[in-house]
């Protein structure tokens, strides 16, 4: 390749925030070519697909090495996972092209959400009790003599999408009958569920970024819930801690335990786990960076994020190793809030969103739903209609607009025809 050329840089499925990593790579002097996992983008997907951003397109037929020897074409000097639906292939290329990567040997267990878990379990960590079926009987006979809460969610899926919390068989029923044989939000088909046991404790994210086994963390969030709209634990919001704490200390801990355990050598992971009283379990871990935006967030708070450990840990190695381990500092306590819609219909209005853009910490707003569009009742990650982040030098005027927000959100925040 001339001299004068760009070395060229892959990304597998640059949706999420993954979408921010093409302008970084760009400004950082890389060509940047994209790589479609599937025929057609996942229609949740498909508006943060930004073209522009990349010479070329290639669309996966799905013959890895097909696509392989097509951007082999290409030169490039690093392949990178982008949303969830892509990891494996990302896995896949890499491997096939010699660069850094994951390798395949444990593909499936970073995706299958029971391969996940038993792999976790066989490591020596905890993991939760749990059972793959396509049968709702069995479901339903598992449930029943594990005994109390359970949640039913999909194998293969993203956010919060076809999760349920259960407390009977009769909602265990109901639960698997509403996933099983249903498409989902990655392109693929539910075509068996999990049952587990409810965790009791406190929701945690640990957003890493590794190299050759090294792991460095990037920021750790606890999350809120709530429940409403009759869903237990609807995600309510999610605050950044800072790098040390007890708290912390153990999660960190278990999370690159988790990590090993999964083969997560290379590249970003966003680890959802909960601190129970019998310490750190694993909710799941994705082979990619953290999504809804909040690496970019995470900029206002420390001055960089999981992008740019990314970019670092893919092509400026050095750089990479000479900070991996590094606490990171809070300049700006930051917080990010889903508005919780109480039904559905046309939206009309928010009467009352000018209150909360007048909050101290008011950041900005992001509008999944805006005046005249049909609005969900919310009841899961995928029909959140507005998303508000906080950031401010004092942690608890963050808390106190987290609140206020919460007080002002309801019916009265709506006008649905």
């Amino acid at each position: 390749m001339p001299p004068s050329v760009a070395p060229t840089v892959a990304i597998v499925d640059a949706y999420s925030s993954a979408n921010r990593l093409a302008p970084l790579l760009r400004e950082r002097g890389h060509r940047v070519v994209h790589v479609q996992s599937t025929g057609r983008i996942p229609a949740v997907s498909a508006p943060q697909f930004v073209p522009e951003d990349f010479d070329t397109n290639i669309v996966h037929r799905g013959d890895p090495a097909a696509t392989a020897s097509v951007l082999a074409e290409h030169r490039p000097v690093a392949v990178l996972p982008g949303g969830e639906v892509g990891v494996e292939l990302a896995d896949a290329l890499s491997e096939s092209l010699g660069l850094r990567t994951n390798g395949t040997a444990k593909s499936a267990a970073r995706r299958d959400k029971f391969r996940m878990v038993e792999t976790v379990r066989a490591a020596g960590l905890r993991g939760v009790e749990q059972l793959m079926t396509s049968d709702e009987d069995e479901a339903v006979e598992w449930a029943g003599k594990l005994g109390g809460r359970v949640v039913v969610k999909p194998v293969r899926s993203s956010g919060s999408e076809g999760v349920r919390f259960c407390e009977s068989g009769h909602e265990v029923r109901a639960a698997v009958r509403a996933v099983l044989g249903k498409d989902n939000a990655v392109a693929s088909r539910n075509d068996a569920i999990l049952v587990q046991e409810y965790l009791f404790g406190t929701e945690y994210y640990v957003n890493t970024v590794s190299m050759d086994g090294r792991h460095h963390v990037c920021d750790i969030w606890r999350t809120t819930h709530i429940s409403a709209n009759g869903v237990r634990d609807l995600l309510d919001g999610a605050h950044l801690l800072p790098r040390r704490g007890e708290v912390q200390e153990q999660l960190v801990a278990y999370t690159f335990a988790v990590l090993d355990a999964l083969g997560v050598a290379n590249g970003p992971a966003h680890t959802e786990l909960k601190l129970t009283p019998d310490g750190p379990c694993l909710i799941e871990s994705g082979a990619r960076l953290c999504g809804g935006g909040l690496p970019t967030l995470v900029r206002t708070a420390l001055g960089e994020s999981q992008l740019e450990w990314t970019a670092d840990a893919y092509l400026a190695p050095d750089v990479f190793l000479d900070r991996c381990g590094e606490d990171y500092r809070i300049e700006r306590y930051i917080a990010s809030i889903g508005l919780i819609a109480p039904r559905s219909g046309t939206l009309v209005d928010y009467p009352r969103l000018p209150e909360v853009r007048t909050l101290e910490s008011f950041h900005e707003l992001k509008m999944a739903v805006a005046p005249g569009d049909p609005i969900h009742r919310t009841v899961d990650d995928f029909k959140i209609p507005l998303l508000v982040n906080l950031a401010h030098e004092v942690e608890e005027i963050v808390r106190r607009d987290h609140g206020t927000i919460r007080q002002l959100d309801g019916d009265g925040f709506y006008t649905i025809g």
